[in-house]
């Protein structure tokens, strides 16, 4: 049976609930448990939110310091923020154009899913791009591509061009080049 606890982080706007949602649907369509839960700090005015998905037998939603498998960070700063999440031998995937410089443990990786959103006309989805970038560089993770690929076009099940655009993004992620 999976058991992963994964902290996804960033500001107010960037999609943290919509990729958040999306993992936990993938989850299901595995058959495997979840629990979510998400603080919001000002989020409508770019304010800091968290998001907690485990998948797997927990009993409690939220994940305790040095608990967590991985990261998910929108933004740099959501790593200095949440990090503290992340056990030792955990994970992180962080939106940066270069290292972040942070002190983190674990293994970090960091890709800039803002300029590539940008680059694939698709600014909005810069959340998909992580996304697919985080499936790419841990093949341990619960979910692949194809499960978040199923779980967009069940979300976005009106299709046209909000789920070629999402589908775009994940696949341009996914297809980043590695750094670690």
């Amino acid at each position: 049976m999976v058991s992963q606890q994964i902290i996804i982080g960033g500001v107010g706007g960037q999609g943290v609930l919509f990729i958040t949602q999306l993992m936990a649907a993938a989850a299901i369509g595995k058959g495997y448990p979840v629990l979510t839960a998400e603080t919001h700090g000002m989020a409508q005015r770019g304010g800091t939110v968290v998001s907690h998905l485990k998948v797997g037998a927990f009993t409690s939603p939220m994940i305790r310091p040095g608990q967590a498998d991985g990261l998910l960070a929108l933004t740099k700063e959501s790593l200095a923020q949440h990090g503290i999440y992340v056990k030792k031998s955990g994970w992180a995937v962080v939106n940066s154009p270069q290292r972040p410089g942070v002190n983190f443990d674990g293994e970090l990786f960091w890709v800039d899913a803002d300029r590539t959103a940008w680059g694939i006309g698709a600014p909005k989805s810069i959340n998909l791009v992580l996304l697919g970038y985080a499936i790419g560089r841990n093949p341990g993770l619960f979910c692949d591509a194809d499960d978040i690929r199923t779980a967009l076009r069940e979300r976005l099940a009106e299709g046209g061009a909000p789920l070629e655009a999402s589908l775009k993004a994940l696949d341009a992620g996914y297809r980043g080049s590695p750094q670690k």
